[in-house]
């Protein structure tokens, strides 16, 4: 059988391992491996009658294809917890899953890790994606979190327990962290994710817990990660031997010299919190969400610096998956949160978005860059992102994308790929205050009928409803407000 040649030339070569730029340099693929960079790449070295498609960069960058370490297909852009863990079947959250994958590589991204989510949908879109069932990037994917009553993901009361829909499975002792290793393991995934507390509080699985789990994990062939926010955890995690950590908000000089010297890769995970701190106010996240994210954004940025300065092996990833973080919108953001907040040089932070992030796939020294031998995973962008990285994720600017050495269309009407499912209802709300007898008759009675609440005129009160309610059916259409 005949093979297929790509050749992307004279473009700008970033090749993902942080070397320096390489100008009008040229790219030849054949089939989905990469086979030449340079002077060796070009139309002479492919056999007359194959097929060659050819790509003109020209004044334009040509990186590999993006790796986000921290994306969560099964959240759906939700924007509540509730929206995530209770209203969604799991065969429509496949659906909506594999829908938002073709957003996710259009945006460059070509590989992500899904650490948790929902069943094991996650495993089911890895597999539909080899059998070629659905067009996204590459996949690998934990199945729910390992959590504790103290931990992430278990919101509720105990009353209510943890709905078979969370994104997380409670395991607060070790059989059940046994137990439930052994059943996702057989279900398929790639890797175990643990969730210790929300924001770094405290401690949640004990030492021995994640020595255990990492142990098992291991032993069975699989990777293991761990949400992290503190320094007691992340440094349990170190001690564990977990393959790679989430997060590392807040962490002692101690532990970020340990975790320098095992190697393992962090996940900072900085664009959720980013993209509350300096845009919720245009999605309506509150004040103290707001404020919070950016108090946690300092703290953070103290300790990351010393992290670089001190070898940490730093991996993007974006935890893209809520409102906040749509799908293949953001994914590139994070390598400019990791030059702002952890001090990486822009070649580092695109390092730390491709070859770095290759172990979360599974595909270590085989994606991520641009060199002979590897997966031709590449994308081209007009622009230079090493002056500025906002041309990875500025709307237009990814002007091809080529996953496993096939071209991905973009023959789509943008429009087609915006989000098309409506948002559960969040509650159901039976009014927005108290009905109490003051409210009702707060100027008193008049010839035994009630005042007008708050002030208004019965016309007044009706007129301001209808336009309460006339805002409401524009927002859900998506016109604008006056």
């Amino acid at each position: 059988m005949a093979s297929s040649w790509l050749l992307i030339e004279h473009g700008t070569v970033i090749d993902g391992a942080a070397n320096p730029a390489q100008p009008d340099t040229a790219v030849l693929v054949k089939d989905n491996y990469i086979v030449a960079v340079g002077a060796d790449a070009t139309r002479a070295a492919v056999p007359r009658g194959e097929t060659l498609t050819v790509i003109d960069a020209t004044g334009k960058s040509v990186l590999p294809g993006m790796i986000d370490a921290h994306c969560h297909m099964t959240y759906g852009e939700a924007r509540t917890e509730e929206e995530i863990d209770l209203y969604t079947s799991h065969e429509l959250r496949t659906l909506i899953a594999a829908w938002n994958m073709k957003k996710v590589l259009r945006g460059g991204v070509t590989s992500i890790s899904q650490p948790g989510g929902s069943y094991f949908i996650g495993v089911g879109l890895r597999e539909g994606l080899k059998e070629g069932l659905l067009e996204g990037p590459r996949t690998t994917s934990a199945g729910r979190y390992l959590s504790t009553s103290n931990s992430l993901t278990d919101w509720y009361p105990d009353s209510v327990g943890v709905p078979d829909g969370s994104v997380g499975i409670l395991t607060n002792t070790t059989d059940a962290v046994k137990d439930e290793i052994r059943r996702q393991v057989k279900a398929g995934v790639d890797m175990i994710k643990l969730a210790d507390s929300p924001f770094g509080q405290y401690q949640a699985f004990t030492n021995d817990e994640m020595k255990f789990a990492a142990d098992l994990t291991h032993q069975l062939n699989r990777k293991i990660t761990i949400h992290a926010r503190g320094s007691a955890e992340l440094d349990a995690a170190v001690a564990a031997g977990f393959d790679w950590i989430m997060h590392g908000n807040v962490m002692s000089d101690d532990v970020i010299g340990r975790l320098a010297e095992s190697k393992i890769p962090l996940v900072p995970t900085l664009l959720l919190l980013a993209n509350i701190a300096d845009y919720g106010h245009l999605c309506g996240a509150s004040a103290e969400q707001r404020d919070g994210a950016k108090m946690m954004l300092d703290v953070t940025a103290a300790t990351l610096h010393k992290a670089h300065d001190a070898g940490v092996l730093f991996v993007a990833g974006t935890d893209s998956g809520f409102s906040v973080t749509p799908y293949g919108e953001w994914h590139a953001r994070e390598l400019q949160l990791l030059v702002d907040y952890a001090g990486l040089s822009p070649l580092e932070a695109i390092r730390a978005g491709t070859k770095n992030a290759a172990v979360t796939v599974n595909l270590a020294g085989q994606v991520g860059e641009i060199a002979r031998g590897k997966l031709a995973d590449i994308i081209v962008v007009d622009g230079n992102p090493l002056e500025d990285l906002s041309v990875l994720w500025k709307k237009g600017h990814i002007t091809a994308v080529v996953k496993d050495g096939k071209v991905v269309g973009f023959d789509d009407d943008e429009d087609t790929l915006e989000r098309r499912f409506q948002h559960p209802d969040r509650a159901m709300v039976h009014s927005l205050s108290d009905l109490t007898r003051d409210v009702v008759y707060s100027d008193g009675e008049a010839g035994g009928m009630p005042g007008p609440s708050f002030g208004w005129s019965p016309g007044e009160a009706k007129e301001i409803a209808n336009e309460i309610q006339a805002r409401e059916v524009k927002a859900a259409a998506g016109q604008e407000i006056e």
